[in-house]
C-alpha cells in the first residue's frame, strides 16, 4: 500500500541501508535518533526508509524504546520527499518538506520547544543567536565538516576494516586541529581572569604540596583538591547543572591589573567553544563509532587525538547525554592515552593547513594587481573579451497587476514601500516574461532561494498547468510563503526547506531572483546537473569567492586572461551600481556586471547550454538588473506547445 501524502501528524523519514543482506543505520540516521532521544521528542511519526524490500524488524529493535518506527520502501515515499535526500521531515499537510541533516535537526529542536517551551537545555543547542549549523554546507566549511565530511569519512573508514587504521581521516584531523585552537567568546575577560587566578593559586599550592611532601613524616602536608578549570565550569553552569563553586568570589587587585593580551586563552570544552550545541550532538555518534573502531583495531591512533578525547570526555558530563546514549545503545567511556607523550597531528598532517599554505603560495606566485577595474577591463578587451547584452525579447511585457490582488501582488502581500513595490513588480515582469518563453504544460518550475515567495507564488498563479516548488533555507521565510499560498488556495505549489545539495528531484526550469553571490552559481550548477533551463538574476557580486564546488574565473578564456585576484576586483566593482553613485561609476559597474556574467555564461556553455545575458526592462527596476537565461541545446524528445498568455504587450 502506497504511503499517503496527507498526514495527520508530521512525519520523519530516516534512511536505512542494506549491506550484505543485513540492515543498518547510516550515521545521519543515528545522529537524528540520538537527538530525538536527547530531546525526548515524540512529535513525529517515524519511518525507516529502505531501498530493498523486507525491512528487518531487527533494525527497529536497535531504536530507543521511546521511539516507534515503521518501515517503508523508497518507492512508496511521498513525491515531495522522494525528490530530497534523507533525513527529511514532512509537515501535517504534506506540502512542506524539510531535508538535510542540519535542517531536520533544527526542526526537531523547534518541535520539541513547541511541545515544551521550558526545555532551556534544548533551546541552548541552537547556540548563540540560534545560528548553530544554520549556514549551508555549500558555503560554510565548518557546516560541511560537521554535517558531511566527518560522517562520510567515518562511514568509509568503518566499511574498510582492512585499510590502514593508523591513518586518521582528514576530516577528523581537521576537527582535532579546530579543538586545539583558543576559544573567543563574547565578554570572555571575566573567565580568562578567573583562569589566571586559578593558575596562580594552583602554582602556589603546588609549591606548598612540594614542601609538605618533604615534611610528610610530620603530617603537615596535604594535596589540594583537583578542581575543574573555569572553562569547563562555565560550560556546565550554562547547562543548569548543580552549581560548581568558584575558587574565589573576588579577584585580587594584581589579577585585575593584568592586560588582556597577557591573559591565558580559553580552551575548547565543546566543539564550538564553551557551550554544548547541536554540533556536539552531530559529532558524538560519529566519534563514538570511530573510537570504538580504533579500540578494536588501532588503539595507537588515539595518541594523535588528545583534544578530541578531551572533548569526548567533556561531552559525557552534560546532563541528558548518558541517558540518551544508553537509550540508543551507545556505551560511552573515557579512552585512556598511554603514558608516552601524545603525538598530535602536525601541521603537515592537517588538510586545512595544507590548503591554506597552497593558497598562500598561489597568491605569492601571481603578479601583484594594482589599480581599479580599468586595467582589468582593458586587459580583457585586448584579449577580445567584452560584455555582450542580448536584446530583451519582450521589453514591454507586463502582468495585469491591477487584477492580481491579495497575496499574489507584492504591493499587498509584502511590507514594503510603494516605490519598492513598483520596482519589485517590474522585476517580476521580467522573470515571468522569460519563463513564458520556456514553460510547457506539465513542467516543474523550481524557485530557488525563494524567500517569502514573491516569484514562486506568482509563477504558480500564472502557470496553473505547471507544478512549482519553492526551495529556501530560512524556515521563517518559507512558512510565510506557505501561508500566502494557502490564502490563495494554490494547489500546484510545494515547499522545501533545504540546502541545494539536498534537493535531488527532476525539474524543467530553475528560477532565482537576486541570488546573492555564489548562490547564482550554485543554482546554475543545479540546473545544469538536472538538464533544466534557467532564468537567474544575480546579486551581491562582491560576495563572489571560490567555493567548495567551483572556483573563479569559471570559463577557460577568462582563466587564461585573468588571475583570481583580478576577477575579485571585477566582482567588487560590479556591485557599484547604486543610484546614488555618479553616472560614470555606475556605467563601469554595469560593465563589470556584464563581464562577470559573461564568464558565467561561457562556463555554462561548456556543458551544452545556450546562455544569454539580458538587461531587465526598465533598467531602473534594480541596480542589479542582469538576467542569465540558459537553455539546454539538447531538446526533450516530446515537445508540448508553448504556454501563451493573452497579454498584448508581449509578442
Amino acid at each position: 500500500m502506497t504511503h499517503t501524502e496527507i498526514n495527520q501528524q508530521p512525519c520523519l523519514y530516516l534512511e536505512a541501508l542494506t549491506h550484505n543482506e543485513e540492515s543498518c543505520l547510516p550515521l545521519h540516521t543515528s545522529i537524528t535518533i540520538f537527538l530525538l532521544s536527547y530531546c525526548e521528542c515524540k512529535s513525529f511519526k517515524l519511518f525507516l526508509v529502505s531501498s530493498k524490500p523486507g525491512c528487518s524488524e531487527s533494525l527497529k529493535s536497535n531504536l530507543p524504546v521511546s521511539l516507534d518506527a515503521s518501515c517503508i520502501q523508497q518507492q512508496d515515499l511521498p513525491q515531495l520527499v522522494r525528490g530530497c535526500r534523507l533525513p527529511a521531515a514532512l509537515d501535517e499537510r504534506g506540502r512542506l518538506c524539510r531535508a538535510g541533516l542540519a535542517v531536520v535537526l533544527r526542526h526537531i529542536i523547534n518541535k520539541t520547544l513547541e511541545a515544551d517551551p521550558s526545555r532551556n537545555d534544548v533551546l541552548a543547542l541552537l547556540g548563540f543567536k540560534k545560528t548553530c549549523l544554520k549556514a549551508c554546507a555549500e558555503v560554510s566549511k565548518w557546516t560541511r565538516l560537521c554535517e558531511i565530511s566527518i560522517p562520510s569519512d567515518i562511514e568509509e573508514h568503518l566499511k574498510n576494516p582492512a585499510s590502514p587504521c593508523q591513518q586518521v581521516p582528514p576530516s577528523v584531523l581537521a576537527l582535532e586541529q579546530r579543538l586545539a585552537e583558543p576559544v573567543q567568546v563574547h565578554n570572555d575577560d571575566k573567565l580568562r581572569r578567573q583562569k589566571l587566578q586559578e593558575q596562580r593559586w594552583n602554582e602556589k599550592n603546588a609549591s606548598r604540596v612540594g614542601k609538605g611532601n618533604r615534611d610528610h613524616e610530620s603530617g603537615s602536608g596535604q594535596s589540594p583538591e583537583v578542581c575543574d578549570g573555569p572553562d569547563l565550569r562555565a560550560a556546565l553552569a550554562k547547562l543548569t547543572v548543580d552549581a560548581v563553586p568558584t575558587l574565589t568570589t573576588r579577584k585580587s587587585s594584581e589579577i585585575r591589573k593584568v592586560k588582556n593580551t597577557d591573559l591565558p586563552s580559553l580552551e575548547h570544552v565543546f566543539a564550538e567553544g564553551l557551550y554544548f550545541t547541536l554540533t556536539d550532538v552531530v559529532l558524538l555518534p560519529c566519534i563514538y563509532q570511530y573510537l570504538c573502531s580504533l579500540r578494536a583495531r588501532a588503539e595507537g591512533a588515539l595518541q594523535q587525538l588528545p583534544n578530541l578525547l578531551r572533548w569526548y570526555s567533556n561531552i559525557q558530563e552534560v546532563p541528558g547525554v548518558l541517558r540518551a546514549a544508553e537509550a540508543c545503545g551507545l556505551v560511552l567511556s573515557v579512552p585512556q592515552l598511554s603514558t608516552s607523550s601524545p603525538s598530535g597531528p602536525s601541521e603537515k598532517d592537517n588538510p586545512e593547513s595544507q590548503v591554506e599554505q597552497e593558497e598562500d603560495q598561489e597568491m605569492t606566485t601571481q603578479p601583484v594587481f594594482i589599480g581599479g577595474p580599468r586595467p582589468t577591463m582593458t586587459k580583457l578587451k585586448e584579449n577580445g573579451i567584452e560584455a555582450v547584452f542580448a536584446p530583451h525579447p519582450c521589453p514591454a511585457f507586463t502582468l495585469p497587476w491591477d487584477e492580481l490582488s491579495g497575496a499574489v501582488n507584492p504591493t499587498e502581500a509584502g511590507e514594503m514601500s510603494d516605490v519598492r513595490a513598483v520596482r519589485k513588480r517590474q522585476q517580476l515582469n521580467n522573470l515571468v516574461a522569460m519563463v513564458i518563453e520556456l514553460a510547457r504544460p506539465g513542467h516543474i518550475i523550481v524557485d530557488f532561494c525563494s524567500g517569502t515567495g514573491h516569484v514562486g507564488i506568482l509563477l504558480a498563479h500564472t502557470f496553473p498547468h505547471c507544478q512549482v516548488i519553492l526551495i529556501e533555507n530560512k524556515e521563517e521565510s518559507l512558512i510565510r510563503a506557505q501561508n500566502r499560498s494557502f490564502e490563495l488556495g494554490l494547489e500546484n505549489i510545494n515547499f522545501i526547506q533545504a540546502n541545494l545539495d539536498y534537493f535531488t528531484g527532476s525539474f524543467h526550469i530553475g528560477v532565482a531572483l537576486h541570488a546573492c553571490g555564489v548562490a547564482t552559481d550554485m543554482v546554475m550548477e543545479h540546473c545544469i546537473q538536472a538538464g533544466a533551463a534557467f532564468v537567474i538574476s544575480p546579486c551581491c557580486y562582491g560576495f563572489i569567492q571560490n567555493a567548495i564546488k567551483f572556483s573563479f574565473p569559471k570559463s577557460k578564456k577568462f582563466q587564461e586572461t585573468l588571475t583570481y585576484k583580478e576577477h575579485m576586483i571585477l566582482c567588487r566593482f560590479a556591485d557599484q551600481t547604486a543610484v546614488q553613485l555618479p553616472f560614470e561609476r555606475r556605467l563601469i559597474g554595469k560593465h563589470c556586471m556584464g563581464l562577470v556574467d559573461l564568464d558565467r555564461s561561457w562556463g555554462a556553455e561548456t556543458h551544452g547550454y545556450s546562455v544569454q545575458v539580458i538587461t531587465m526592462e526598465p533598467e531602473s527596476c534594480s541596480p542589479k538588473n542582469n538576467m542569465l537565461v540558459g537553455r539546454p541545446l539538447q531538446k526533450p524528445e516530446q515537445e508540448v506547445g508553448a504556454i501563451h498568455l493573452e497579454t498584448p504587450e508581449c509578442s
